[in-house]
């Protein structure tokens, strides 16, 4: 890990405006990153690139390895003559301070269509061999996610365990069967998975020619409903109709008295043991052709993770379980390269977590709004902070710094507010008046 300081900002492509709706890879993205160049920051942070999921939330993805059209630029549709300027004319009015998906994505979904039948027809300026090179190169998990999801829109949506017995079960006829039915819709599924790559990576050349690296995000787990459980059924504890017989979550904690149940199936680590962590030196793989630093969410859950019975409505009565530990990252390492990885380290962490970051040399991550609730001690106060180390006034997890130095005394014991206001008074030079101020007060004390 590069050990020069750097000083960034976390921006998900859905936040930049956009006349369509939703932040996207088109002119807005590529004047944020000229001001992050203007600006002096060289890391712009995102969060998965993924395909959204459950909650329209990028962390219950129906694939780990594909984007998200979504994501994709009507605006440069245009300009390689997939679509024409008046296809874009009469958009709705969308808000601007929040992605409406109910409304975007039915509307979106009718111009990648179009871009999708103009290909077809030979009307614009995509290469074909440059399309069908792309197809080839990233098979091994494009042609399970567009049968997945041609399969899943024939079934009005229905979660995979609920689709008819013999393609769930992937029994190779019907596998067959439904290659040759959804041929059409398979390769538009494949087309714009093309578009977000191709979109994604003039982006990403430009931020990297202006010296600014991505800063991407890999949740641990997978959903549930995904592309990923369904082709790989064997990497995860399913039972005969395919759902989790045990799922992730964390134990109950000072923020839940039930714990966290999230839901999402636990892996069989020893199969992946047996088979070198193929599909996790393949996931590695595939974000670090997208990005340049990797957050690994919930860094905890590799050294031990909390497995709660799928019966169990509640987190409460799970177990810890031993987690992969170094052997995982040995084996990445051997096939990748030193890793670039975060680790987001948050939350309650035993000395064995340390020791696995520590042995990797992973930076953890420290959270400014975490710091005042004990006293001087307090790891994510920055006189504490450790040269190996991500710091942040917060993350997409918490409020901004100024919601949340408004918000204090209706979310805060006394004490903390106490400990932030004294802080933020007589260390950052916020005095009464100053509130406004906040956010760059805790800017410069991160930037110290």
């Amino acid at each position: 890990m590069d050990s020069t300081r750097h000083s960034g900002i976390l921006l998900h492509v859905t936040s930049l405006p956009s006349p369509f709706g939703i932040g996207d890879l088109g002119p807005s993205a590529f004047r944020f990153a000229d001001f992050l160049e203007e600006a002096g920051q060289t890391i712009w942070q995102v969060l998965p690139l993924v395909p959204v999921g459950y909650g329209y939330s990028p962390y219950s993805s129906p694939s780990t390895f594909a984007g998200s059209a979504w994501l994709i630029s009507p605006e440069r549709l245009v300009e390689d003559g997939l679509l024409g300027p008046d296809d874009l004319k009469g958009a709705p009015r969308f808000p601007a301070e929040w992605v409406d998906f109910q409304r975007v994505l039915p509307f979106k979904e009718t111009l990648l269509r179009r871009a999708f039948e103009r290909f077809e027809a030979g009307g614009s300026r995509i290469s074909a061999a440059d399309f069908k090179a792309f197809c080839d190169r990233h098979a091994d998990w494009l042609d399970d996610y567009a049968l997945y999801e041609a399969v899943k829109a024939q079934n009005g949506g229905e979660e995979w365990t609920a689709w008819p017995r013999p393609i769930a079960a992937r029994e190779p006829a019907a596998l067959k069967r439904a290659e040759k039915e959804h041929a059409l819709e398979i390769r538009r599924v494949r087309f714009w998975q093309y578009l977000f790559d191709r979109q994604w990576k003039d982006l990403r050349a430009y931020c990297n020619a202006r010296g600014i690296r991505i800063f991407g995000d890999l949740p641990i787990y997978v959903a549930q409903d995904s592309a990923d459980v369904w082709s790989n059924p064997e990497l995860f504890h399913l039972d005969t109709a395919g759902r989790g017989t045990v799922v992730a979550g964390v134990p109950p904690d000072y923020f839940s008295e039930t714990g966290q149940r999230w839901g999402n199936p636990i892996y069989r680590w020893n199969v992946m043991k047996r088979n070198g962590y193929a599909w996790w030196i393949r996931r590695m793989a595939r974000i670090l052709d997208q990005v340049d630093l990797v957050r690994l969410d919930h860094f905890r859950g590799f050294e031990a993770f909390w497995e709660v019975p799928a019966s169990e409505e509640t987190a409460v009565r799970g177990r810890w379980v031993k987690g992969p530990g170094a052997r995982l990252f040995r084996a990445m390492e051997a096939e990748l390269g030193t890793l670039p990885v975060v680790a987001e380290n948050l939350g309650v962490i035993t000395k064995g977590v340390t020791d696995l970051m520590d042995r990797f040399g992973f930076p953890g991550m420290a959270i400014l709004q975490f710091a005042f609730d004990s006293g001087p001690e307090n790891e994510f106060l920055p006189h504490n902070y450790d040269r190996r180390l991500v710091a942040y006034t917060g993350t997409h997890d918490n409020d901004t710094f100024l919601g949340w130095w408004t918000d204090t005394r209706s979310t805060q014991s006394a004490a903390v507010i106490e400990r932030a206001h004294g802080y933020c008074r007589a260390y950052l030079d916020v005095g009464e008046g100053d509130e406004k101020e906040i956010g760059w007060a805790g800017i410069r004390a991160l930037m110290a």
